[in-house]
């Protein structure tokens, strides 16, 4: 197995192409100009101009839009269990956030769980793999960029999205539970967008796990101090989110919001 997870690491990630640290400006675009790939979110996103040829055929991607949605739904129609693990694709192999993500994607496993994540390196990785390891079902779900995500090795499930809002969906719906490890831009996109629908009651209420409860204290206290004091929020909601530092403790605490919820075990 180790010898064919080599194989497969090396098929998917071939030498990305790297550049000297730009000295002017000038030679940072002509190095962005070189790499950067038009996404079809990008084509999607921005605004018409008045000759722009894109005008007229924004309404035929919805049919692209549909058809990554037949192709996601078709894909994770068997993902009753899911649980998403989030967290930044910069955290390398040894570092103690990635260990943990790897353990939880472990525990998550073999408690019956399938994972799914955003499909690439860093805590992405780090989940799948541990499911992997675990002999479960680990899901990437890896996204289009303007500089290339590398699927990572350790999945039984494959997915590419070219639209965010295509991939977002699918993580929402197969899930049944939110574990998030530190991370940035991305990450808190995918916190506030749970805790929003959920607050709304656009979803069932379900476990948003925070994980490593000294990276997010910062967050959660301006929360406390500020959103919650300008009466923005109210008190209940600061419930939706669980603090943790323990894969372990993450895992049980999921397992227990599952059998309240009626989430039936896939191993039963």
């Amino acid at each position: 197995m180790a010898e064919n997870l080599k194989k497969r690491r090396r098929k998917q990630s071939p030498k990305a192409k790297t550049f000297d640290e730009p000295e002017t400006v000038a030679e940072a675009k002509e190095q962005a100009s070189m790499v950067w790939q038009v996404t079809e979110d990008e084509a999607l996103l921005r605004s018409p101009e008045p000759d722009d040829a894109f005008k007229s055929s924004d309404s035929w991607r919805v049919f692209r839009i549909m058809s990554e949605c037949v192709n996601g739904f078709d894909a994770l129609a068997t993902i009753t269990r899911g649980v998403t693990i989030f967290g930044s694709a910069r955290t390398p192999e040894g570092h103690e956030s990635y260990e943990a993500a790897r353990e939880t994607g472990k525990l998550l496993a073999e408690a019956g769980f399938e994972v799914l994540t955003g499909g690439g390196p860093g805590i992405m990785e780090a989940g799948n793999r541990g499911a992997f390891e675990a002999g479960g079902i680990s899901v990437g779900c890896n996204i289009e960029l303007p500089f290339e995500q590398i699927p990572n090795p350790y999945q039984t499930h494959l997915l590419t999205f070219k639209y965010f809002m295509v991939r977002k969906t699918m993580f929402i719906k197969y899930s049944n539970a939110y574990v998030i490890f530190p991370g940035g831009f991305g990450t808190m996109d995918e916190i506030f967008e749970a805790l929003t629908l959920i607050q709304t009651r656009k979803i069932r209420n379900f476990p948003v796990v925070l994980f490593d409860s000294s990276y997010w204290k910062g967050l959660v206290s301006w929360i406390t101090s500020t959103m919650l004091k300008e009466k923005n929020i109210n008190s209940k909601d600061l419930g939706l989110m669980y603090l943790t530092d323990s894969p372990k403790d993450a895992v049980d605490f999921i397992k227990n919001c599952c059998d309240e919820n009626g989430v039936e075990n896939s191993d039963s």
